[in-house]
């Protein structure tokens, strides 16, 4: 394996910022970050931690915000099937993150069965209404993990917009029954008047077509060739409608697409932008006065590979690092990237648990206590101990990329 870049000269009495994302199937965020310290104390007592989980606006985004101490407001919404769930919301001040996941995510539908025709973000527009209520006034809604397909209706519907056919009844629930809308009403929705919403992602994906929200990705929450047909007839239907009643057009836009629509739903209803995930969540979380002055930053995922280059969470973190002159690392299960691709992002190195537990199931299974082991590799690397203190033994110590 290469070895990393030389470690540049830093405070010996700077803090280690510890900042991943988590490892998906494992570990959230903050029990990445959780892990990273107990190794890190373990290893070199004497340095200063700083624990800042992050997230990209995928799943896991307002725990990340909670993590770095935003207060936790919980509230019972419907869940992508109809039932209740609870959900929850960070909130600061007039700044709030809601979440699609939360409400509306693939990990709330029961049993993990998919509803592709009729999964709902129903609930993702009631979080955003309680957070209205609580008097946010600035709204990150991270569109990640979605389980429905409904490009935003429920949404819509979670905020007191109806959906109704032409014998005047409100539609039930899901992408598919878009076919038989007949009328908006919109005039039990929010006064967003001084409301500002940012949808954070990447501006990928638009609702309809090739890549948009039915053909691209409802075969991911299980729909069948069959289904995705009747699922973008309906998103086709509600376009129409939607852009007429709104006098907008956001169908074609990058973005539109994501979780399943509902970023058609949030440029269409709620005047959102579209705005980098990691970027927008580092600038809230404090990021860059946390690593000012560090002395290394730690951040990782489960899988860093080319996907991560288009805008994760980690490679956030490195460029963020570099700017504010902290050298990066970073702590993930498997590692994708060759060294080129790894320096072109600015890591200076790469710790994968496959270096020290080849079984990728094993390492699902034991992330935590593994990601506990790396660290002694890292601050072997990294964090030189005191002249008068012993060298900790390496705890079978994984090569860097």
């Amino acid at each position: 394996m290469p070895s990393p870049d030389s470690p540049p000269d830093r405070p010996p009495g700077g803090h280690v910022l510890l900042a991943p994302d988590r490892f998906k199937g494992s570990l959230t965020a903050p029990e990445v970050a959780r892990h990273l310290a107990s190794g890190l104390r373990r290893a070199r007592p004497e340095v200063p931690i700083v624990e800042l989980p992050v997230a990209d606006g995928g799943d896991g985004t307002a725990e990340a915000a909670i993590a770095a101490g935003w207060r936790r407001v919980e509230v019972e919404v419907r869940g992508p099937t109809g039932r209740p769930v609870t959900a929850s919301l960070a909130l600061d001040g007039r700044d709030a993150v809601v979440e699609v996941a939360e409400a509306s995510g693939l990990r709330r539908l029961p049993g993990g069965k998919p509803r592709p025709l009729s999964a709902t973000s129903l609930g993702t527009g009631q979080l955003l209404a309680h957070a209205l209520r609580l008097g946010a006034r600035r709204i990150v809604l991270g569109v990640g993990g979605a389980a429905c397909t409904d490009g935003g209706a429920g949404l819509v519907q979670g905020l007191g917009g109806r959906l109704l056919d032409a014998l005047g009844k409100d539609l039930p629930p899901g992408g598919a029954a878009l076919r038989s809308l007949h009328r908006l009403d919109l005039r039990g929705m929010p006064d967003l008047t001084g409301v500002r919403v940012i949808v954070a992602g990447e501006p990928e994906g638009t609702l309809l077509g090739r890549n948009g929200s039915a053909v691209g990705q409802a075969r991911r929450r299980g729909a069948s060739r069959e289904e995705i047909r009747l699922l973008d007839a309906g998103l086709r239907r509600w376009a129409d409608l939607a852009e007429a009643a709104s006098r907008t057009s956001a169908r074609d836009l990058p973005g539109a697409g994501a979780a399943g629509g509902v970023g058609f739903a949030a440029l269409t209803f709620l005047g959102a932008t579209l705005e980098p995930g990691i970027a927008l969540m580092l600038d809230l979380l404090g990021f860059p006065a946390k690593a000012r002055g560090a002395r290394l930053v730690v951040t990782g995922e489960g899988t860093l590979d080319a996907a991560s280059l288009r805008g994760k969470a980690p490679v956030g973190v490195a460029r963020a690092a570099a700017r504010a002159g902290a050298p990066v690392v970073a702590a993930v299960g498997r590692r994708g990237l060759t060294g080129e691709q790894a320096r072109k992002a600015r890591f200076q190195a790469v710790y994968a648990l496959t270096d020290i537990e080849p079984d990728a199931a094993r390492c699902m299974r034991q992330a935590g206590p593994l990601l506990e082991q790396l660290t002694v590799a890292i601050a072997d690397e990294w964090l030189p101990p005191p002249r008068h203190a012993a060298q900790p033994r390496p705890a079978n110590p994984a090569g860097p990329s």
